[in-house]
């Protein structure tokens, strides 16, 4: 089996998610795929699976079954791929959001501070933006907006100024770079958290996945059947926000609008009012488990 990611809360979102054998199923984050694998091991001969997945290396897990279809795009267009791969949309849809395994522990693609890297975060390889990009081109007001808003930094316009008064002396290229231009405002005893929380900033940035999210959210309603079912794996609080507020409301800010009738416009309903969290068994075979929270709303 090709390891690329490890499937959080596997039995918990596919239990969830197909509602029958003979259905129409998306997984929107193919990674691994172990959540594949295990809806189709729930699908009859007469059941299908389209996934996606933008990162090229995702591609080599492809499965050899003709219920199966994998397909190299964002996640973004999933209703204009539904309009072409089904007649009335999706019996379901999975998503599980966030940096697979395999990028993290992939050094040359610069995710993890973990190792000395190019600076690139890109998800899709063959995009254009680069972590490396962001930090040497950003204005600083930018910068501290990326880094207070997606990274929840404290210290985000101390940080951004620092970073561009580095970067006047010499281009921050790679993540040694990175973290040696920030090692005097990096809090001693707190280093790995303040790290993530830079990185988890760029790397949002760079794969415009706030944006992203919220486009498959929308394209996902839309997507499905009435009565489908959406099961969304999250790992931080803005991904989780997000798609909470969509879940109440049909959209990320959380405000339920009325039609011109004066009804509420509420294409969801939860299944679950609080998000599902990992048993402390599987946390303790995948500490990146840890954050993880699953969603489900059904379509009305």
């Amino acid at each position: 089996m090709y390891e690329y990611h490890k499937p959080v809360l596997l039995k918990e979102s596919v239990d969830a998610l197909v509602s029958s054998p003979d259905g129409i199923y998306a997984d929107a984050t193919f990674g691994g795929g172990g959540h594949s694998r295990e809806i189709l091991s729930r699908l009859s001969e007469k059941g299908r699976l389209i996934a996606f997945d933008r990162d090229e290396d995702a591609l080599k897990g492809a499965f050899d079954d003709p219920r199966f279809k994998l397909i190299h795009n964002n996640f973004r267009f999933i209703h204009n791929y539904s309009l072409l791969e089904t007649e009335s949309g999706f019996d379901g849809v999975l998503a599980d959001l966030g940096v697979s395994s395999h990028q993290f522990d992939t050094a040359e693609r610069g995710f993890s501070f973990r190792y000395n890297a190019p600076l690139d975060m890109r998800m899709n390889t063959q995009a254009q933006l680069t972590a490396q990009d962001v930090v040497n081109e950003y204005p600083v007001e930018e910068l501290a907006k990326i880094f207070r808003i997606y990274g929840e930094v404290e210290n985000a316009y101390k940080l951004a100024s620092l970073i561009v008064s580095k970067r006047t002396l010499s281009p921050i290229g790679t993540t040694g770079d990175l973290d040696k231009a920030i090692e005097s405002v990096t809090p001693k005893f707190a280093q790995h958290k303040y790290l993530a929380k830079v990185y988890q900033a760029l790397r949002i940035e760079v794969n415009q996945e706030m944006r992203s999210l919220e486009k498959f959210l929308e394209g996902a309603t839309k997507a499905l059947k009435s009565g489908g079912r959406l099961a969304v794996i999250t790992y931080h609080s803005l991904e989780d926000r997000m798609v909470k507020n969509f879940i109440k409301s049909g959209n990320v800010d959380g405000e339920v609008e009325k039609d011109v009738f004066g009804r509420s416009v509420q294409p969801l309903e939860a299944v679950n009012r609080k998000p599902i969290l990992p048993l402390e068994e599987e946390i303790s075979e995948n500490t990146r488990a840890r954050s993880a929270k699953l969603r489900i709303a059904v379509k009305r």
